[in-house]
């Protein structure tokens, strides 16, 4: 049964701001308290949407969430009415105010792991949210993921949501951007392979000194048991605690993998020969082969990757088996990068084109093409019972952009974060939204009035 990779993106949320919020990324770190351009955030990931949809690949919009989260900050003690909620946290708490208004949710690598049907027990695509709990501003969002995943993929046939897990840093667990699927394709079984940073309870395992592990391995341990997998076709790797301390704060800023293959630093993994040696054997067992495009450090250092993201790129499975590389822009002005990128295509190999795209306002705060798109591989059938207003058509990004200029500032500050008119405003605009995209009552001031 043919089968599709399907690209959902998280649409960038009208508070996109320079919060700083994100310890371990280094970008959110060197950018805070820069005056962001939410509308020009909107329009490059609307146009990254664009690009990939003119390329004929199935692509979809994930909405943003609810921000300022003004029932959070109720939870908190503060009170009053919706406006002198907003004007007393800023008064008294700016610090929550701006956790409360990050657009993090932009990042939706983040939203959730998914296992296709072909993996799974019950033959069923399974989501878990994603607890992001390392994270205070993270952490506030998988309720509202949990609606909107479940307002997209509805029928209960085919889909199977759970709940995320236990909020507790023993079950840290920060989606797919920690998971990768490689198969022969799409449609067949394939290897599901989860990296961790650390583990909570076994003490083997090294931790990073520097900046915290977000992942644990007993959280992708559960995750696996919520799907189904048989456990012989799932591989559980270590980050390599070293690259944590350098700025990867999650795998996918160190490897990214599609299909067959497998881009990754040398330095990615703990034991890197070890892991993919196991790789190579699971996938054999599959009848595939695994296409390793290993990064020497010598040519590309770990410093290098993170500033420009170059592994924070979308890997996309081309008709006669090859992979187009989308990369950010960031890639093509650092001299190192871009020349290795030119050596990778001289080479011959698995990856054949390289495209690089403009992503400026989501990569200052620390996100790349990778972390703006949730992937879920889904047969025929389970394509046809997705809600088709969330799937991409030149109508419908023409109507997105719409929306976006008529709802979104082009300037955002810290100071403007308190103003209680900027919250009217993003209600009004994901109120649209969801009539939109067919979505339905999936944010709290619609649910709770």
């Amino acid at each position: 049964m043919k089968a599709h990779e399907v690209n959902f993106d998280g649409l960038v949320g009208p508070t996109h701001n320079y919060g700083g919020l994100s310890q371990g990324n280094v970008a959110s770190q060197r950018n805070s308290q820069q005056a962001s351009n939410p509308r020009e955030a909107a329009r490059q990931g609307l146009a990254k949407m664009k690009t990939l949809m003119d390329l004929g690949y199935v692509q979809g919009v994930l909405a943003p969430q609810e921000r300022p989260d003004i029932a959070t900050l109720r939870r908190l003690g503060f009170g009053g009415s919706d406006a002198e909620v907003v004007r007393q946290a800023a008064r008294e708490a700016m610090p929550l105010l701006l956790a409360s208004c990050s657009a993090s949710s932009m990042w939706v690598a983040n939203a959730a792991t998914v296992s296709p049907s072909a993996d799974t027990a019950d033959g069923r695509v399974h989501f878990t949210a994603a607890n992001l709990n390392c994270k205070y501003h993270r952490s506030l969002e998988h309720p509202t993921t949990s609606r909107v995943l479940a307002a997209m993929f509805t029928d209960p046939a085919h889909f199977a949501h759970h709940p995320a897990l236990p909020a507790v840093m023993q079950f840290g667990d920060e989606g797919a951007a920690n998971h990768t699927r490689l198969c022969r394709d799409h449609g067949e079984p394939g290897l599901e392979f989860f990296v961790f940073g650390r583990s909570a309870f076994d003490a083997r395992y090294p931790a990073p000194q520097r900046y915290p592990a977000r992942q644990t391995l007993e959280a992708s341990q559960a995750v696996a048991r919520l799907h189904g997998l048989d456990p012989a076709r799932v591989i559980y790797a270590q980050q390599n605690p070293a690259v944590i301390d350098q700025g990867v704060f999650h795998n996918d800023v160190i490897a990214v993998g599609s299909g067959d293959v497998l881009f990754h630093h040398q330095d990615a993994f703990l034991d890197g020969d070890a892991v993919l040696a196991q790789l190579r054997d699971g996938l054999d067992r599959l009848g595939g082969v695994l296409r390793s495009v290993q990064v020497p450090r010598a040519a590309v250092p770990v410093e290098d990757a993170v500033r420009s993201y170059l592994f924070n790129s979308q890997l996309l499975s081309r008709a006669d088996g090859s992979m187009l590389l989308l990369v950010p822009d960031e890639c093509r002005h650092h001299p190192r990068v871009w020349t290795y990128l030119q050596q990778i295509l001289a080479d011959e190999g698995p990856i054949t084109e390289v495209k690089a795209i403009d992503l400026k306002q989501s990569m200052q705060n620390g996100g790349g093409p990778a972390c703006l798109r949730l992937r879920v591989a889904l047969k025929d059938a389970e394509l046809a019972a997705v809600n088709p207003g969330v799937i991409m058509t030149p109508a419908l990004y023409d109507t997105l952009l719409h929306w976006v200029d008529r709802h979104y500032r082009d300037r955002l500050s810290e100071a403007d974060l308190a103003d209680p008119s900027l919250l009217d405003e993003c209600r009004t605009a994901l109120d649209e939204l969801t009539q939109l995209l067919c979505l339905g009552s999936v944010y709290p001031f619609q649910c709770h009035p």
